[in-house]
């Protein structure tokens, strides 16, 4: 962890900055946008770009992915010009827990596989392209999306150890802890070999 310089006060705000950036359902809002219905209603009910992309509109997928990933990336990069790294990883945490239980949605939001990756990609822009690598080299072999993010998941607390000084260990720890938590009904699909494939509804 970094030393925690910057006061309570400070890391409250940046915990509620965000969380409220990580909240916004960019999902929802391409597919509401682009004409491709509620989300709520559409395979898994999941508001991720796993879930656009069974609306069979490959431009709005992307578009989540993209504003998903970004957003955890910017809460990142905004509190740690303003307050610091130890606001930094507050944030990133927040943000993480602001799209999978957003406050707008009654606290029942996505799986947060995109904000993971742009959260590693902000944090320390070397693990970031090791998990999306990693995400990209498992979703190829297996074509499942869900297992691709949790190996991605499992490796970046390796890739934290390798690729950096470690300071962003048990921020690593607890955000893979989270991923899984968020997957556990995939990964109960995986085990029964019912999990749905890239691709399919």
């Amino acid at each position: 962890m970094p030393p925690f310089d910057s006061s309570m006060t400070q890391l409250i705000l940046w915990a509620a900055i965000g969380y409220l950036m990580g909240s916004i359902p960019f999902g929802m809002i391409i597919a509401k946008v682009m004409g491709l219905g509620n989300l709520r209603q559409i395979g898994s009910g999941n508001i991720g770009a796993t879930n656009v992309l069974r609306t069979g509109n490959k431009a709005a997928a992307a578009l989540t992915l993209l504003f998903d990933a970004a957003k955890g990336a910017a809460a990142v990069l905004l509190a740690r010009a303003i307050a610091g790294e130890d606001a930094a990883q507050i944030a990133a945490l927040a943000a993480f827990l602001g799209h999978c239980f957003p406050v707008w949605l009654r606290f029942k939001g996505g799986k947060g596989v995109a904000t993971f990756l742009g959260l590693w990609l902000a944090l320390d822009w070397r693990v970031g392209v090791a998990c999306c690598l990693t995400w990209l080299v498992a979703a190829l072999i297996w074509r499942i999306s869900s297992l691709g993010a949790l190996v991605a998941a499992a490796m970046s607390t390796i890739w934290v150890m390798v690729l950096t000084d470690a300071r962003a260990f048990i921020l690593g720890v607890v955000l893979t802890l989270l991923v899984y938590w968020r997957h556990r009904e995939n990964v109960a699909r995986i085990r029964t070999g019912t999990e749905p494939k890239i691709g399919k509804s």
